[in-house]
């Protein structure tokens, strides 16, 4: 998996999106926003992370929504 910062991830085990913000051999510091506001950075395997694929179809529906 090529992962570079401003990636979006998730655990494989579930959990919510993190961004990551460096990659370093096998590991990825990620970083997140908890339910209170407070931010979060953890570094992770690779092996424990799964990339998360961006809609743009949902996106174009968003722009479309804006200029109604």
């Amino acid at each position: 998996m090529d992962l570079k910062a401003g990636d979006v991830v998730m655990l494989k085990s579930g959990g919510q999106p993190l961004t990551v913000a460096e990659v370093k051999a096998d590991e990825a510091l990620c970083l997140w926003m908890g339910m209170e506001g407070d931010l979060f950075r953890e570094t992770l395997p690779l092996a424990a992370l799964v990339q998360v694929e961006e809609d743009e179809d949902e996106d174009d529906e968003d722009e479309d929504d804006d200029e109604e």
